[in-house]
């Protein structure tokens, strides 16, 4: 792609009214937009890199689960029917929003925040057998929910992109057991991401969904919004609400919430009278499992991990372009014609090519490269053709190097 095409642009200021530094470089570097405080509009490039983080979510998520996509908006009934419409101190409504769409259809709906109650009844019309199981689907989806503090970017959104997973199950043994292999898959996507060495899983609360224990994977992060505490003795991880006093000889740190589990067991399927049937023709209930996955609040930690003074450092598998390439060519045509070559032959050969063919100083095309964060800045102008190689500058490190333009392939494709 080529920097002229991208729709949005850079900027020296920072914008006042963000607390956060992921959102403060990702709004600055031109990946998101501030709509209102917790929704943002992702820009080209931003919507590039969360297509990587949840096609690395999507990829694990497949290897044990079938990938469906649930409404966004579901009727009141469903909610009473679990009792939870009072329950859910997030959850928020849609109706008409004047007289003129009221008249059309005065109903008013429910914004999921979340989809057990919406996913159960369709189960119970399909999952009837012990043959039926066990079974599990997941979503990749943008979510709603009423957040009265959303000053942290995209670790605390309003609207924000989720992966949710359910699991259904003929006992609790058979749960447990594909509970803790999401906790495997889960770690292989904090791997992928460059986050392993980072993430814990805690010990939280169930919330309104289960009174067990949920298991939150929390990466290390200055800015987030946890407190975890850590025994090394048992070395188990426990978040702050579960645990109210101090104690000696706990590590403590701040951390964000990046997923959730939740050990559900029968509490939909009883509320619902959801049953199968088991090889004697018994009636037995469907033990149930949530795993959630915030996509978006995941590219919200990884800025916050991994910048500096000078930008955004993005991790490989995730980067919106593999290379960044610059060229000092000015006005002069021959120089113009070798860039244009060796960008459309990287990209034949499948490398992610961000080439900026802007008009302006070579200081700013370096500012903004360091800006947005590319792990792999080329730079081409008439000294380095000269010698018949580029200049590729690592944005992790900052170490530089000429590379002869026939071993160029091999820096990037390994």
């Amino acid at each position: 792609m080529k920097y002229t095409q991208i729709f949005s642009k850079t900027s020296k200021t920072v914008p006042k009214d963000e607390e956060a530094t992921n959102a403060k470089l990702l709004i600055r570097a031109g990946f998101i937009d501030k709509t209102m405080a917790g929704v943002y509009s992702f820009l080209p490039l931003g919507n590039l890199v969360l297509k990587k983080i949840e096609t690395i979510v999507r990829d694990e998520m497949d290897k044990i689960g079938s990938e469906i996509l649930l409404p966004a908006i579901s009727p009141k009934s469903i909610w009473e029917q679990t009792k939870r419409l009072e329950e859910i101190d997030v959850m928020l409504a849609v109706r008409g929003a004047n007289e003129l769409s009221r008249k059309r259809n005065s109903a008013e709906y429910i914004l999921n925040s979340t989809h057990e109650d919406v996913l159960t009844p369709i189960a119970q019309k399909f999952l009837t057998s012990y043959k039926d199981f066990p079974q599990a689907v997941y979503q990749i989806q943008t979510k709603f929910r009423n957040e009265p503090r959303a000053k942290s970017g995209l670790l605390r959104g309003r609207e924000f992109r989720m992966k949710d997973m359910y699991s259904f199950h003929t006992s609790e043994n058979d749960m447990k057991n594909f509970y803790e292999s999401v906790k495997k898959h889960y770690l292989n996507i904090f791997r992928e991401v460059g986050l392993l060495n980072d993430t814990v899983i805690s010990v939280a609360s169930g919330g309104d969904f289960t009174k067990d224990y949920s298991h939150e994977f929390q990466v290390k992060c200055e800015a987030g919004e946890d407190t975890i505490y850590h025994d090394p003795k048992s070395d188990i991880y426990y978040n702050k609400e579960v645990l109210p006093k101090e104690h000696a000889g706990f590590e403590s740190f701040k951390a964000s919430e990046v997923g959730n589990i939740f050990p559900l067991k029968t509490k939909f399927s009883d509320l619902l009278k959801y049953r199968y049937t088991d090889e004697m023709g018994e009636k037995k209930p469907v033990y149930m499992a949530s795993y959630g996955l915030g996509t978006s609040r995941l590219m919200g930690v990884l800025v916050e991990k991994f910048h500096d003074d000078k930008g955004i450092i993005w991790p490989v598998n995730v980067s919106p372009f593999m290379v960044h390439m610059v060229s000092l060519s000015g006005e002069k045509s021959s120089v113009s014609s070798r860039v244009e070559k060796i960008y459309k032959s990287l990209q034949e050969r499948g490398i992610e090519v961000l080439l900026d063919d802007r008009d302006v100083s070579a200081g700013q095309k370096f500012n903004d490269s360091d800006l947005i964060g590319v792990p792999n800045r080329l730079v081409v102008s008439e000294k380095t053709l000269d010698k018949d190689s580029v200049e590729i500058r690592d944005r992790k490190s900052g170490e530089v190097r000429l590379v002869k333009l026939t071993k160029l392939d091999k820096e990037f494709i390994k």
